[in-house]
Parts: structure tokens; sequence; C-alpha cells
């Protein structure tokens, strides 16, 4: 893992989707530090698509219908409910440059959410960033049962509609490998990731 701190509070656009396409990402020690930090880990989270494993009971939640599922609807308000505290962990490390350059990607396309609502009110979701034929995690969150677990289960089947061939989730959790998440050695990501940019893939129509 590298730490060289970035110039000045603010992150490129294109200088972020250099560093997406190269292995590496921005991260902050917490939300009130102003600056941001580069990583490129030895060993990276990944979610294979033609292995993920949702679980029967998540299966038989999604197929009731509890949620109203939207894509790219609520930025804001997604990236809010990823960076608020929560039980086991009371920081976060999406700081206020981080938030703005993820906006940024999000009018220009590169950046897509997954949103369950119920009622109108927005209750679980995810984010990331589309680059070539990579979908590459940010982060989730979830303010209901589950909420956050279909959000992946919906990513997981549009990338597979869509002909996306590398989830990256940057690290692995044992929350993630109850969904087939793996770790890889940072050489052979690089292959996967040097394939998933040859091509293209769109995630909205």
């Amino acid at each position: 893992m590298t730490r060289p701190f970035a110039p000045g509070q603010r992150i490129p656009p294109d200088l972020l989707l250099r560093a997406y396409a190269s292995g590496v990402f921005p991260m902050a020690e917490n939300a009130d530090d102003p600056e941001i930090f580069w990583v490129r880990p030895e060993s990276r989270g990944i979610i294979p698509l033609d292995a993920f494993h949702a679980p029967r009971s998540l299966v038989k939640t999604a197929r009731r219908g509890d949620f109203d599922m939207r894509f790219d609807t609520d930025f804001e308000g997604v990236i809010e409910g990823c960076a608020e505290a929560r039980e086991g962990r009371m920081s976060t490390w999406i700081n206020q440059p981080i938030r703005e350059a993820y906006a940024e990607l999000f009018a220009r396309g590169n950046c897509h959410t997954v949103e369950a609502w119920r009622e109108g009110r927005l209750v679980g979701g995810l984010y990331g960033v589309t680059l070539g034929r990579a979908f590459f995690g940010e982060s989730m969150f979830s303010r209901e049962t589950d909420a956050s677990k279909i959000c992946l289960m919906h990513l997981v089947e549009r990338l597979r509609e869509r002909g996306f061939v590398l989830l990256d989730t940057q690290f692995t959790t044992e929350h993630l490998k109850r969904f087939g998440a793996i770790d890889v050695p940072r050489a052979k990501y690089e292959t996967l990731l040097e394939d998933a940019l040859a091509g293209e893939a769109r995630f909205n129509d």
C-alpha cells in the first residue's frame, strides 16, 4: 500500500480516472482531513462475476419486492449515507475532496449508484466508478436490514447483463466473502484490469 499525499484539496477527475486505470484509488484518514492519499494494495479484493453467491434468504427477500430499486437518481444521498457514522464505525474516509471528485465523475457518467428506496425514503445504496468493462466499488450503506445486500445483488445482475468483466471491491471483508469476494495478488489484478480496460461496457442504456 502506498500513501503519498496528493497536493492540494481537490482531485482532478482526469487524474482520478488515470489512477483507477493504473490500479490506484484515493482514501482519506477521516472525514475532517482535507488531504487524500493514494492506495495500491499488494492484494486486491474482487468479486468474480461468474462466482457471485447470494444466500437463499436474500434472494427470497429480493423477490418479495420490499424495496424500490433505482439507479443513478440520488448520488448525494448515497454518498451521504456511505459517509454517516454507524455502529462499529464512528468515522469515515469520505472527506470533502472525495465527495467533490466523485460528484464530478457522476456528472460525467463515470460514477454510478444503486439505490434501495422504501416509501419514498433512501434506505440503502452503493456507489462506484466505471471504466472500460470494470466497476470499482467504493462504498455501501444500509439503513434497513438487507438493503445494501440487495443493492449488491442488483449491481452484479446489471454488470453481467451489460458485459462488465471486473468487479473491484478494493479490499475483502468477511461480509463480502460471503458473496464470493476473493483476494488476488497485485500482478493478477493488474492483468484482469488490463483486460477489462481493453473493452467498453455501458452501465446505463
